[in-house]
């Protein structure tokens, strides 16, 4: 068993930063997740050596990560909605560049400067690329803190796995809540010298640049075409979500983060009152795990997805079922936190008092 401690959501995805071996953070603070900018500044570089350091924009932060990635060293970056915001000319250079990093989003109220309280408004953003052009961030949605800790090293392995920015989407409650996590030993950090990486031309070897401006129409077509096959790729090999009660579900509940531990007590709840009520959790919202509902849609009276926006997953959900059953939405806005007692009314008004 690794080590056991009670932390803040902000501080696990610090602290689990230092453990993977980061090489560097850049950042911005910004409520509410100013926190872990705080926590690698006094723990991480007498720890490991790793750089940390305060940019003067989040558009200045995400352009240190591009020059950090492009050397193929560890890379992190963390924000909030109008931080990330900044951030998107940046990622799109990234994903075109095809360098790898990782990002936190812990999602606040909004549209602009909005609320520093919890909030799922930057679904689309994040998962459809966010900036310019046809790209996909990876994007991996934890429900508590010890995922908060966990993505962190699973995001480093997807990203120069893939050669790609990974996002992971939490939100504010998860970044302040404190729960009990087990830490992964502590890893060195280390240099591993990457084909691609400008680390010098090497003897008897081809320049290496690394760039997304490409002028000529014919090679952009074929850096898209590349790009759209490797999400293909993430899409066959990395879904991931969880499942629970679908074995005899007439119907499903679905949300994701933190909202989706608030749908599994609302889940209880209901089938306490002789609801057959199943449940799914994506985990990572890009790749979607499309086959998962599509699974479930012919033998299923309805789904109710929740969320902490305006629905936006829903549109997702909607998409993979190909209106094979009936999909509902409740939301919850402005930095709102729905219950469980909300979520199981509105089921009741959607689909029982209404059928």
């Amino acid at each position: 068993m690794g080590e056991v401690k009670l932390m803040k959501g902000n501080d696990a995805l610090a602290e689990a930063a230092i453990r993977c071996g980061c090489d560097a953070y850049f950042g911005y603070p910004i409520t509410p997740q100013s926190e872990v900018i705080e926590y690698l500044s006094r723990e991480a570089t007498k720890r490991t050596g790793m750089v940390v350091l305060q940019a003067e924009s989040e558009i200045g932060a995400i352009n240190m990560i591009y020059g950090a990635a492009g050397c193929g060293k560890k890379a992190m970056t963390t924000s909030s909605s109008p931080g990330i915001s900044l951030m998107q000319e940046g990622l799109s250079y990234m994903a075109s560049a095809e360098l790898p990093c990782v990002l936190a989003n812990i999602n606040r109220g909004g549209p602009g400067l909005g609320t520093i309280q919890p909030a799922q408004g930057d679904y689309f953003q994040s998962t459809k690329g966010g900036g310019h052009g046809d790209y996909h961030l990876l994007v991996l949605a934890p429900y508590n803190v010890q995922e908060m800790a966990d993505f962190v090293k699973l995001g480093f392995e997807l990203a120069f796995k893939y050669r790609t920015p990974v996002m992971i989407l939490a939100d504010g409650a998860l970044g302040q809540m404190m729960e009990k996590v087990e830490l992964f030993p502590q890893e060195p950090r280390v240099h591993i010298e990457y084909p691609w990486a400008t680390t010098g031309k090497p003897k008897n070897g081809p320049r290496r640049v690394i760039t997304s401006l490409h002028l000529e129409p014919e090679k952009m077509e074929e850096i898209n075409i590349h790009l759209q096959q490797k999400y293909k790729k993430m899409e066959e090999e990395e879904v991931r979500f969880q499942t629970l009660n679908l074995d005899d579900a007439e119907y499903v509940f679905t949300a994701y983060g933190l909202v989706s531990r608030i749908a599994l007590k609302a889940m209880d709840l209901g089938r306490q009152r002789g609801y057959k009520i199943g449940w799914i959790r994506p985990i990572t919202l890009f790749p979607f795990p499309k086959k998962v509902f599509q699974e479930i849609s012919t033998r299923v009276k309805g789904i109710l997805d929740v969320e902490m926006n305006a629905g936006q997953m829903v549109e997702d959900v909607r998409l993979a079922i190909e209106g094979k059953t009936r999909v509902e939405f409740y939301g919850r806005m402005g930095g709102v936190v729905p219950t469980p007692d909300e979520i199981l009314d509105a089921f009741e008004r959607l689909f029982i008092k209404g059928d």
